[in-house]
């Protein structure tokens, strides 16, 4: 476990919080560790009804650590603990509820496409910038997202990667409703409270119909494979060395 996941169980809600708000909540390895550790507990222990998620500080996650990203991508090592809480998202039958505030970048987006019912405060940003690092989306996102608002709306999140707003996200259905942000984080309690007290397994059943986990292992198995080639691309060690090197990359003359 690590102190930038902070994992709390109380009356059948299994609540986990990201707490790096000083780096903008942006994941490491460790932090997808105790994610998909904390998934795996909520899981396999009968009386968790019901996992929230949410975040510390003033946004919900600036996505993956891009300096350990980086030097991992440079070292050819991590991954597997990303992978690891990708697969527990899909396969997950408990119901999950998100709390969102300020900038859902990447990963920050992708995963809500996993949750139940999606609360996003007044100041929240969704977006998925995933081709401005010369990669591809994750988390089946390349499935869920045009299947969610549309492939029109879905490639311009993707290819443009600019950020959609609260009110945006709610009319497009990647949200559920949207909130003061002040009153984000007891809304959520209010919704999480009445899951828990819904019959558990009629529940899980009819989330397990909504949703077909292997059809979304198996994308996420593919976005993979299209990622890690990519990872290896001329374009990718362009967009990664202008990051370093804190200058717009040039892909101009890269083919």
């Amino acid at each position: 476990m690590t102190a930038d996941i902070a994992i709390n169980k109380n009356e059948g809600i299994l609540t986990i919080a990201l707490t790096r708000p000083d780096k903008k909540n942006a994941l490491t390895t460790a932090m997808y560790a105790a994610l998909a550790d904390a998934l795996a507990i909520a899981e396999a222990e009968s009386d968790i009804r019901v996992i929230l998620l949410q975040a510390a500080g003033d946004m919900f996650t600036a996505g993956n650590d891009i300096n350990e990203f980086a030097s991992q991508v440079m070292q050819g090592s991590g991954g597997q603990e990303v992978v690891r809480f990708l697969k527990s998202l899909a396969s997950i039958t408990k119901p999950l509820v998100a709390a969102v505030q300020g900038k859902a970048v990447g990963v920050g987006t992708t995963m809500l496409l996993h949750c139940d019912y999606v609360l996003v405060a007044d100041n929240a940003e969704l977006s998925t910038p995933f081709v401005n690092l010369a990669l591809v989306p994750e988390a089946a996102s390349s499935y869920l997202l045009p299947s969610r608002i549309g492939h029109v709306r879905a490639f311009e999140m993707f290819a443009l990667g600019e950020p959609v707003a609260a009110q945006d996200a709610v009319a497009w259905g990647m949200a559920n409703k949207c909130v003061p942000l002040a009153a984000l984080d007891e809304e959520a309690r209010q919704v999480v409270r009445r899951l828990a007290a819904k019959p558990a397994i009629s529940l899980q059943a009819t989330k397990k119909l909504m949703r077909d986990a292997e059809r979304l292992i198996a994308q996420t198995d593919l976005e993979l494979s299209v990622f890690m080639a990519r990872l290896q691309s001329a374009e990718a060690r362009e967009a990664f060395a202008a990051f370093v090197q804190k200058r717009r990359p040039d892909f101009t003359n890269l083919v």
